[in-house]
């Protein structure tokens, strides 16, 4: 093994430690106490927070089009956003944008 792997493999070794060692503090340090209030309140925005994080830029900026806005891709969006807050229904919100996404890239060819 050539140091250059070596390296690589410590930085590959460190970021698994570290990686871990985030996860530990939360649930090895903590796992077993309640946690105050205001910190259950807080965690419960965390799915709220992440999940436009990750679909935005699927949405605005998607790799299909080659970062170009998509109109199939925000009707869908659009109306799995509104299923989501009319029906509450999370099988209702992923089936009706999926089924708005393949309907509106067939009809626009």
């Amino acid at each position: 093994m050539t140091q250059s792997d070596l390296y690589i493999w410590g930085i590959i070794a460190a970021l698994g430690l570290g990686t871990w060692l985030i996860r530990f503090s939360f649930i090895g340090l903590i796992g077993d106490r309640a946690l105050p209030e205001w910190v259950l309140r807080h965690l419960r925005y965390t799915p709220v927070a992440v999940l436009p994080g990750l679909i935005a830029p699927l949405v605005l900026w998607p790799r299909a089009t080659e970062g170009e806005t998509d109109p199939a891709r925000l009707a869908a969006a659009g109306v799995a956003l509104a299923l989501g807050v009319w029906t509450k229904n999370v099988i209702a919100t992923v089936f009706g944008g999926m089924g708005t996404l393949y309907l509106v890239q067939y009809l626009l060819g």
